[in-house]
């Protein structure tokens, strides 16, 4: 995460205040808007949970400080005039105070699957657990991932040539989500992969 970023923004301009735009780091939906000021934002990336400058109250105020639904940082960006932020958090719970996901009233969820997804397999990564079979799958290494890869990618080839449908279509999804795992357990992501195909397609 950026330092010194107070530095880089002109709060002059808003006396004082400058507007924070929350967006949800997986699901990239806009989760609500808030304000900050410096003793706000420099609190926000000490503690890397959101804090805003209650308007109202006149204090600081830490999001999920009374409900728990705290607003983990993942990554503050700053805006080309440099009076505005955006701040990419993963959510703990809904965001509105009215229960709502988020406070346009929408639903908070991946508008395509499989970035959704990977997200998932990206968390089983980095917080295992001994109930979660992909968790299971990177703790017994990367030959074992790939190996996986390999055994769905035949037994959806041989699924191939029959024609039940339920049965090639459970086998596709198998190869692709091992395949999703076979990509985190290497570092890299399915938007890298597309990258790849966009400049062979240009």
């Amino acid at each position: 995460m950026k330092k010194n970023l107070s530095n880089m923004l002109n709060f002059k301009k808003g006396s004082g205040l400058i507007p924070a735009i929350i967006q949800d780091a997986a699901t990239q939906k806009v989760l609500m808007l808030g304000y900050m000021n410096e003793a706000a934002l420099e609190k926000t990336q000490k503690e890397k949970r959101v804090c805003f400058y209650s308007r109202t109250k006149e204090r600081l105020w830490t999001k999920g400080e009374t409900s728990g639904n705290f607003l983990e940082v993942v990554d503050i960006k700053v805006d080309c005039d440099q009076d505005a932020l955006l701040i990419l958090a993963n959510p703990v719970g809904p965001v509105c105070h009215t229960g709502a996901d988020t406070c346009f009233n929408e639903k908070n969820k991946q508008e395509y699957f499989l970035p959704y997804l990977e997200s998932i397999i990206q968390d089983r990564k980095d917080n295992p657990s001994d109930r979660s079979y992909t968790s299971s799958l990177f703790a017994k290494g990367i030959n074992k991932v790939a190996q996986k890869v390999g055994e769905e990618a035949v037994e959806m080839v041989i699924e191939a040539k029959d024609d039940n449908r339920d049965l090639f279509l459970g086998e596709a999804a198998d190869l692709v989500y091992h395949y999703l795992v076979l990509l985190v357990a290497k570092g890299e992501s399915l938007e890298n992969v597309m990258a790849v195909l966009r400049e062979r397609h240009g």
